[in-house]
């Protein structure tokens, strides 16, 4: 199935939005989720309306899980001038009446969707999803705390990992590979939903489209490093080993986070 959506998405995005074969003209959009997991960015294609999107299957798609961990998502939709909109949103799940109304209206506009309800006991959830308003500066003080607060709990991380490389008889045991694992996980997380709201920041702020640039490239660099301390940690090697991956890591965060403060607090909340 992962390589059917990977297809599915390649074509959207090449396409406009547009998308043949099976879901040939169907209302598709790109939902991209967090692994509530993995901590790591996943996209699917699902069919939706303009209350909200919703898909059908046996069990809850991965993607509803992931959101009911965490709500923020990133949308992709297809506009009438054949590019794709890339948006951040909060994915409510709706319950009750408004929730049974809502998948009522989609059962008239596509049949297939009372088939999908009729062959599951459980109820098929109907997702609302809410774009992101960054117009509102108490949004903006908001995402600037966040921020904040989301690179303090990475410095944490980062500490209790270094502290136990540094422990009198290192070893990779369960506590020292659970802080590794976090801590890549958090910033994939993060750097993802910090990815969904660039966009939106950029016109909002056109003065900080090229220290935004420049974070996004740090995003990849600092993905790679990541990527490069998995990769060591899945293969069983020691602290030794381990010690110059991570250093170098702390050496990059540090200034991409400082950067990144530097740049966006004055422009998100500049009485703070």
């Amino acid at each position: 199935m992962s390589g059917f959506n990977q297809q599915v998405i390649d074509e959207f995005r090449a396409h406009g939005g547009r998308v043949g074969g099976v879901f040939d003209g169907a209302s598709l959009l790109l939902l991209t989720t967090t692994g509530a997991r993995s901590g790591r960015a996943h996209t699917t294609p699902a069919v939706f309306v303009r209350d909200g999107a919703r898909l059908g299957g046996p069990h809850h798609p991965a993607w509803f899980h992931n959101l009911r961990a965490d709500a923020h998502v990133t949308v992709e939709l297809g506009t009438p001038e054949g590019t794709v909109e890339r948006f951040a949103a909060t994915a409510v799940v709706t319950e009750g009446e408004e929730r049974e109304r809502l998948f009522a209206e989609q059962c008239e506009r596509d049949p297939a969707f009372a088939a999908y309800q009729a062959g599951t006991d459980r109820p098929i959830p109907v997702v609302a999803l809410h774009r992101t308003d960054l117009t509102d500066p108490a949004r903006h003080r908001a995402i600037a705390a966040h921020l904040v607060k989301v690179h303090d709990e990475l410095r944490t991380e980062l500490a209790s990992l270094r502290a136990g490389l540094d422990s009198p008889a290192p070893a990779l045991g369960r506590q020292l590979a659970r802080h590794c694992l976090t801590l890549c996980g958090a910033l994939h997380a993060h750097h993802h939903n910090e990815d969904s709201v660039f966009d939106l920041l950029q016109r909002q702020f056109p003065h900080l489209t090229g220290p935004l640039d420049r974070i996004r490239r740090e995003h990849h660099v600092v993905a790679r490093t990541v990527g490069e301390l998995e990769a060591l940690l899945a293969s069983g090697a020691t602290p030794a080993a381990l010690r110059p991956e991570v250093d170098r890591l702390a050496d990059r965060l540090e200034e991409h986070f400082a950067y990144e403060e530097s740049q966006l607090l004055p422009a998100l909340a500049p009485d703070a």
